[in-house]
């Protein structure tokens, strides 16, 4: 289906990415408060965790952040491979990495249901790397879409644009309100993560599986142009 303009499609792909933004952030919140301090999709914190986690500092996980760590890799190498000999941009390709991420999300979510909050050591770290991997089928997917300073899975760089190019930063403020948006959804999705593993820990997952979900199908109705990839 062609849209109006490209801008509009522009448009779109921001308002997609930013929804992802947020899921991260259930998820994050899920990887960490559920699944032994672990985040899936933000890789620096699992760096440090595991820097830390070396030297035995406050008992920090060893294991759980490599699993994280190498499951993403492979799951934006993967990403990658896929989408190489296409422009950037949507098409049926992204749909379809998109809707494995959510796949694998909700079965995650499936997977984790029965437990409750005390999830048992090794499905705690067969539910990292998938997770970790779903994460980075998303950065890689999401990376070739190639909104400007909305990657979905971190925030740091988009953080240093918003400060670099304000008025404080004697720039013009050009993207804050993107840079803002992004920032505030994850600290909101992870809020919201935080709040579901109240109830169940494989809510803040369902929801993030959802939001994936509708985002592949909305991004592949609404793509540019009928694609052959």
């Amino acid at each position: 289906m062609t849209a109006a303009n490209p801008t509009d499609h522009e448009r779109l792909h921001l308002m997609l990415m930013l929804a992802l933004t947020f899921s991260t952030g259930m998820i994050d919140a899920v990887g960490y408060l559920g699944l032994d301090r672990v985040f899936t999709g933000n890789m620096t914190g699992n760096v440090v965790i595991l820097g830390m986690g070396l030297l035995g500092a406050d008992h920090l996980p060893v294991l759980g952040p490599v699993v994280a760590l190498v499951l993403f890799m492979a799951g934006a190498a993967i990403s990658g491979r896929v989408l190489r000999p296409i422009p950037a941009g949507w098409t049926r390709r992204s749909t379809t990495l998109f809707g494995i991420v959510g796949g694998i999300l909700a079965a995650s979510a499936v997977v984790l249901a029965p437990f409750g909050g005390a999830v048992p050591l090794p499905l705690q770290y067969i539910a990292t790397g998938a997770l970790g991997l779903a994460m980075g089928m998303q950065a890689a997917a999401a990376r070739h879409i190639a909104v400007k300073d909305v990657t979905t899975v971190v925030v740091t760089s988009t953080l240093t644009g918003l400060a670099a190019d304000s008025v404080l930063g004697a720039g013009t403020g050009q993207l804050w309100k993107r840079r803002a948006g992004a920032v505030v959804l994850i600290g909101l999705g992870a809020l919201v993560g935080a709040a579901a593993l109240h109830i169940q820990i494989a809510l803040g997952l369902a929801i993030a599986a959802l939001i994936v979900i509708v985002v592949a199908a909305i991004g592949h109705v609404r793509k540019p142009a009928p694609d052959l990839a």
